[in-house]
């Protein structure tokens, strides 16, 4: 079964109070969502398989441990889980990146495919799906469906700032997939947004508005 996990990090939640303001330049919130991402990557692979090895140092011969097993694979969501995506191959440079383009329909609030490409090797890794806000869940949900149809049996979910209406959503839906978040909001409001969340990630990563 998978869990929901709210990172408490004190550096998460530095940064995260500068990118809910909203005088925050598009720069600088660009920058810490990377940042945010990479130290939520950190807390989030705790469980990676790894394996003893010897390693010849400049004095002798020592016991490390490599990662081993599965490997990596971030899927973001266009357009806004982009931004997150740097931060994390920072730290697993060997991580391989799918797409998947969807947008919210604004009547119906549910989500429109229009772009998906994944590696080939994409249900033998280990995936972390991106996408900075978990709103209505309707995203996610059509995300994870997507990455099950392809074989995907290792799936977890890393967003940002999630509403209870879109956690609720994904753990319902798909009780085996880990949710993380940096922060878990009080509600969505009548369009969708989360509260009191930080507005429109995509626009702000972008300077769209």
């Amino acid at each position: 079964m998978g869990e929901l996990h709210v990172l408490d990090h004190p550096l998460i939640q530095h940064k995260l109070s500068v990118i809910r303001d909203k005088n925050t330049s598009v720069k600088e919130f660009r920058e810490i969502i990377s940042e945010i991402a990479s130290l939520m990557c950190y807390e989030s692979t705790r469980d990676i398989t790894t394996e003893e090895v010897e390693i010849e140092t400049p004095v002798g011969v020592a016991k490390a441990r490599k990662v081993s097993g599965k490997k990596m694979a971030v899927v973001p969501i266009l357009r806004a889980g982009l931004g997150m995506v740097e931060g994390i191959l920072k730290l697993v440079p060997g991580a391989k990146v799918g797409h998947i383009g969807l947008y919210r329909d604004p009547d119906t609030l549910e989500p429109v495919e229009y772009y998906c490409k994944m590696p080939k090797d994409i249900a033998e890794r280990e995936v972390y799906i991106l996408d900075p806000m978990l709103a209505t869940g309707g995203s996610a949900t059509a995300a994870i469906s997507f990455l099950k149809n392809y074989g995907c049996l290792h799936i977890k979910l890393m967003c940002i700032i999630g509403a209870p209406e879109g956690v609720n959503r994904v753990r319902t839906d798909y009780p085996d997939v880990d949710v993380f978040l940096a922060a878990l909001d009080d509600h969505l409001d009548d369009h969708g947004y989360i509260v009191p969340g930080l507005g429109d990630a995509g626009d702000r990563i972008f300077g769209t508005k």
